[in-house]
């Protein structure tokens, strides 16, 4: 191959780094899903699904999806659970559209929320692309389901 190592790297491209994410330690997961959806719960959050993305995905081990009725619900609602997760050592937490959105996204690692206006939750249908309807198994958990229903 002809020419400079630069022009060499550049017609090989990116280096191809295989980063392997480490698993969550299961006590550590399960306090950020109950820090999660009882502050979405406290923040009337409507409709919260927890899905299983185990061997699925491996950006997250759950994704949790809810549904608020009005953008500074939803906002307020991202930012509460940013405070709560901070407050049991979760720093690095990254918060796409907080500031008006129909939809806002939370990164907390292991744990990926996502907030919805209700016509924007089933335009995107995230339920459907995750859900337990692709697998046939029981991996979907409703929050705050059988309160209501009782």
């Amino acid at each position: 191959m002809p020419g400079t190592a630069r022009k060499k790297a550049a017609v090989a491209g990116p280096k191809k780094t295989a980063v392997k994410r480490e698993a969550v330690q299961p006590d550590l997961l399960t306090s950020m899903l109950t820090v999660i959806t009882t502050s979405l719960d406290e923040d009337k959050g409507e409709d919260i699904v927890v899905l299983d993305l185990v061997g699925r995905a491996n950006f997250a081990d759950r994704m949790v999806i809810a549904t608020g009725l009005a953008d500074r619900q939803i906002s307020a609602m991202a930012h509460h659970i940013e405070k709560k997760l901070n407050e049991i050592g979760i720093k690095r937490i990254l918060i796409e559209g907080a500031n008006g959105s129909d939809w806002v996204l939370i990164d907390a690692g292991d744990v990926v929320v996502h907030l919805f206006k209700p016509e924007s939750r089933e335009l995107y249908g995230l339920e459907r692309m995750w859900g337990t309807d692709l697998d046939g198994s029981e991996d979907e958990v409703a929050v705050g389901q059988d309160e209501e229903q009782d």
